[in-house]
């Protein structure tokens, strides 16, 4: 899926796309009620930190190895790139 907001998921994915694009773009905006509006769409606390987490830690290894200069692995293809 090249973009979450046309692909064919459901609303809780969805929602939860959009908590992650505001939390790697936009983290300073965060409210309570960015939390809400997942636990409207049956998160409970537990995955909310747990999605959280995840969202954190790939926005902090992106960010390290780009500061790093690190190369991507050759054996990785690009995102959106066909299959051999």
């Amino acid at each position: 899926m090249a973009d979450w907001r046309t692909a064919p998921i459901g609303a809780a994915d969805s929602a939860l796309c959009a908590f992650a694009v505001k939390l790697t773009l936009h983290p300073h905006d965060m409210t309570p009620a960015d939390l809400d509006a997942l636990r409207a769409h049956g998160f409970d606390d537990r995955a909310i930190h747990d999605a959280t987490q995840v969202i954190a830690y790939f926005n902090y290894i992106t960010r390290v190895a780009e500061a790093l200069g690190v190369e991507p692995e050759s054996f990785i293809q690009p995102w959106g790139a066909p299959r051999p």
